[in-house]
């Protein structure tokens, strides 16, 4: 007998292993034997096989004969958009040359400040949907893109404005986020109060207006802005109804975590210098950890995050790629999940939640995306492979078979 339930489904995966991702889960919250599915570009049905109502010929039937489906991934702090590259710092630091050398050179951020600037819209947009591809190609159907690399207000919202073109080209979500306070431009080298000011009267105002951003957010650090230049641009933005997260505790222990958690912040990556203070302040306020091991290993970083202690006081880990020219010039989703494990020592439940379930709760998604379960949209993205841990484990040979965005195969 058909189900009434059934007659509104359009797709229906079956002999599927279904790493679900739940919030709760442990083990991947894994159904195996499973079937799942999809009515109007959401789950609308999950279970075992043997409870799969009777199916209308109308029905879409996927057979996947075995292998298995895990939430679309979600690359949760990227800096995709900018202009030019550093291959040249590279190689200077490789033969012994200093921060400070190579920022005397003309190098550091603000190349990539002049690239950027010099670059149009275009050409940014160009640049960067390799970039979004190659980890679209990985199963990736959500990102955050950061913007940053132009520190003035046209350039700023030029980069935003390709980011939101961004998603009209592939299929992926963007969540946008605005970082003007991500260094001090060299038109205000000895003004960073001045800078701020530009940042919160103009730069977000705009922004907020326009629609361009999801978030805010800061890097708080020796080298970018103090815990109070942070804590003007937090009030700025929710002023303008903008969510905030942070750049914090990288390079050193200021504070910002805790500052953040005041502010009810999405969440604060990096984090290799949190305090305890900090990790108890983030599980108070619900904050996720957003974890980085693309720039921990390109930097070549010894001090690990706080990994432990996290987990103790129950703050949520994401993982993303931090994909950008000069500390992480690095696009691959999958190669963050190894090395989630195999640097920062996360099993491969967390690496794997890291870039489903608890990277959309850092971007304030998770009722969307993230998890399959019933009522969430369909990204789905579909392996071969015999357990779940096998994204963690191996890279370089990519095991998805077909990727699929509110319930359409997009790949």
């Amino acid at each position: 007998m058909q189900s009434m339930l059934s007659q509104s489904w359009q797709t229906v995966f079956i002999n599927a292993n279904i790493a679900t991702m739940t919030q709760a889960a442990t083990s991947y919250g894994a159904l195996e034997n499973a079937a799942l599915a999809v009515a109007d570009g959401k789950i609308a049905w999950l279970g075992h096989m043997s409870q799969l109502p009777e199916l209308t010929a109308s029905v879409e039937v996927i057979d996947v004969d075995g292998q298995w489906l895990t939430p679309g991934l979600i690359d949760c702090h990227t800096h995709i958009v900018f202009g030019g590259h550093r291959a040249n710092e590279f190689e200077m630091r490789l033969q012994g040359a200093s921060y400070e050398q190579i920022a005397q050179s003309g190098g550091g951020i603000v190349s990539t400040v002049e690239a950027t600037r010099k670059a149009s819209e275009d050409q940014l947009f160009d640049a960067a949907l390799p970039r979004l591809s190659a980890l679209h190609s990985e199963g990736v159907t959500s990102i955050e893109i950061k913007s940053g690399y132009g520190l003035d207000v046209d350039n700023e919202l030029k980069m935003l404005k390709v980011a939101k073109r961004l998603s009209e080209a592939l299929p992926v979500r963007v969540q946008k986020t605005f970082l003007g306070a991500h260094a001090l431009p060299k038109e205000y080298k000895n003004d960073s109060d001045g800078y701020i000011d530009l940042v919160c009267d103009e730069m977000i105002p705009q922004v907020a207006e326009q629609q361009l951003a999801d978030a805010v957010d800061v890097f708080c650090e020796g080298i970018a802005f103090s815990v109070q230049q942070t804590e003007r641009v937090f009030q700025a933005a929710k002023q303008h109804g903008l969510s905030v997260k942070v750049h914090a505790e990288q390079l050193s222990d200021l504070g910002a975590t805790e500052l953040a958690a005041r502010y009810d912040a999405l969440s604060s990556d990096h984090l290799e210098y949190l305090s305890e203070s900090g990790v108890k302040a983030m599980s108070k306020a619900s904050m996720v950890a957003v974890l980085l091991p693309g720039a921990f290993y390109f930097l070549r970083e010894t001090k690990l995050p706080p990994i432990q202690m996290l987990r103790d006081n129950n703050v949520r880990m994401a993982i993303a790629s931090d994909a950008n020219p000069g500390s992480s010039p690095i696009n691959s989703i999958q190669l963050m999940l190894n090395m989630a494990c195999t640097l920062f020592r996360l099993t491969p439940n967390e690496a794997l939640a890291g870039v489903t379930c608890n990277a959309a709760r850092a971007l304030g998604i998770d009722d969307k995306v993230g998890e399959i379960a019933v009522g969430m949209e369909a990204d789905i993205a579909v392996w071969d492979i015999s357990q779940p841990a096998q994204l963690c484990y191996q890279f370089g040979v990519n095991p998805l078979t077909a990727l699929f965005k509110h319930g359409h195969k997009v790949r």
